[in-house]
Parts: C-alpha cells; structure tokens; sequence
C-alpha cells in the first residue's frame, strides 16, 4: 500500500521529474520513508521532518534537507520546492503552500477532497460541491500562488506491484520494518501504532495453521 500509494502520487500525479525538489513530511513514517527512497530514485532532491531521533534514518534513506520538528518548523527552512506530498492532517498542508515555488503541486494523500476527485469517480453533483466546500480553502491559497492542490487516493494496480516489486529485489529501495507482532497481539500492535512513534510500518505476523 505505501508503495502504491507513493508510486501513484510522485510518478503519476505530481509527475515528478529528475532534478525537481519534493518534500515529503514525517520521513520516518511508513509512506514517508518509501516515499523518500522513490523520489531519490527518481533523481529528486528530497526535503522531510522528523524528530531528532530519526534524523540519521533518513538521511540514510537519502533525504537531502532534514528538518527536525523538534527545533524548527519546515516553513521557515524549506525554499523553492516543486513538489509537496501531504501526509499529515492539520496546517501542514496550508503551510507548505509557502514553500513552493510558482507552478509547484501539493498532492495530498489525507485530504482535504476536491471537486476532480468526486468528478473523478463520477460521483454526484452533490457530492462535488461538498468537497469543493471542504477543500476552498486550500484551493484558494494555491490558486494565489500559482499552484495546483489536488487529493489522491490510492487505486489496485498489477503492473505497478511488479514495478515496485523489482525495485526492492534489486535493492533500490528497502522496506522499513519498524516491529512485527504475532497475530495475537494484533491489539498490542495496534496500541503502539497509535502513539505515533513508529519508524517504518508495523507488521502483524499471520501464520498458517
């Protein structure tokens, strides 16, 4: 899932091209540290936060400007990006308006929802104008520097799979476990999600009978 839901995001959405500058929040999080490595792939140049703790994470991952939210805030050192992936809920995303340079795209994975994604999925006219409610604001401030927002949410694609499937057997990128559970203590897994602290993803281990 992160792996599609990055791929989906920088390839296709942003359509992000060697050399363009992307930031992608919470590097240390299960989309974040992919997604990093991806974009690195890609041959961008990659700006993230994290807490003092996980900086040497990922900057091993290959982030090019850390910014640990525990001294600073992005908006005051991140210049002139192309490119901001929205992976958290709150101001982050109005925030990172500032950053960008004009032309840049803001793809969020965590809303808020547009009018083209209810477009989109041919959903109601209704609907369209709920999102179009919910997302003015972000909207407005793009539009006023010139920039494109839109939401994502991540589809099922075979083809995809197989393409991110040989980048991690090459090596390219590598998946960041932070701990593996067996499956009856699938609750414990969850509490410890739920503090927010976990470098990579949470594995909840199921084995046959």
């Amino acid at each position: 899932m992160v792996g599609l839901t990055a791929w989906q995001a920088l390839r296709e959405r942003a359509n992000l091209e060697p050399g363009e500058k992307v930031f992608v929040p919470a590097g240390s999080g299960g989309i974040g540290t992919f997604a990093i490595q991806l974009a690195k792939h890609l041959g961008a140049h990659v700006g993230t936060t994290t807490s003092t703790i996980n900086v040497t994470l990922v900057r091993d991952l290959g982030a090019d400007e850390v910014v640990d939210y525990m001294q600073d805030t992005f908006d005051t050192v991140l210049r002139d990006y192309d490119v901001v992936l929205g992976t958290l809920r709150g101001d982050v995303i109005e925030q990172s308006v500032g950053i960008l340079k004009p032309g840049g795209r803001i793809v969020s994975l965590v809303g808020p929802l547009d009018p083209a994604f209810a477009r989109a999925r041919k959903l109601n006219g209704l609907l369209a104008l709920v999102f179009g409610w919910m997302s003015r604001k972000i909207r407005r401030l793009a539009k006023q520097r010139g920039l494109a927002y839109s939401f994502l949410f991540v589809r099922p694609d075979g083809a995809q799979l197989a393409e991110i499937a040989a980048l991690l057997e090459s090596g390219r990128i590598r998946p960041v476990i932070d701990r593996v559970f067996p499956f009856d203590q699938a609750h414990a897994a969850l509490v410890h999600l739920g503090k927010g602290r976990a470098r990579g993803k949470v594995v909840v281990q199921v084995k046959p009978d």
